[in-house]
């Protein structure tokens, strides 16, 4: 089989979300039955400097959906960055996952040498579809999808690597 800009990208991005997915279901199951108060594990991050849970989530979302929007030449789904709850992240995630599932691989084939722009805050960074998604999008986004994983084992959830993997 070969590979392919969309085997190596959606179904990527697809699989890590539903893990995500899989373990916040199983925080919010654990607050709920321990009445923890979910804003601490919200705003929980390992170092001052890092993102919070909540924006590791957000980031994780917005490296999936932006790189996947680009490549494919169609719009992504706005996210107004304002979850306050596990069930608000869960419902991101959905979003994204229900953008993805609508991608079709003719939309992101051959688009190696496709001209994308990354719009930031305070300026805009071109790449090449293959860059972009191999050097930008997809460390960037398993850096996120890791870290909101270690936040929550860190927390007391009692998750392993088959949850991370979306396996479970």
């Amino acid at each position: 089989m070969a590979v392919t800009m969309y085997a190596i990208s959606v179904p990527v991005f697809v699989r890590q979300l539903k893990g995500l997915s899989i373990v916040l279901r199983m925080a919010l199951a654990l607050y709920a039955e321990k009445k923890h108060d979910e804003t601490t594990l919200l705003s929980y991050r390992f170092y001052p400097d890092m993102f919070s849970f909540t924006r590791q989530i957000q980031a994780a979302t917005n490296h999936a959906v932006t790189c996947t929007a680009l490549l494919a030449g169609v719009d992504a789904p706005k996210f107004e960055d304002n979850e306050k709850s596990l069930a608000d992240l869960l419902a991101r995630i959905d979003k994204a996952q229900d953008f993805l599932a609508g991608i079709k691989p003719a939309q992101i084939d051959g688009t190696e040498e496709k001209s994308v722009i990354v719009k930031m805050r305070d300026r805009e960074m071109p790449f090449k579809g293959i860059d972009l998604l191999q050097n930008r999008s997809m460390p960037n986004f398993y850096f996120h999808c890791t870290t909101a994983y270690d936040i929550l084992r860190h927390n007391g959830l009692e998750i392993g690597k088959r949850h991370f993997l979306g396996n479970e």
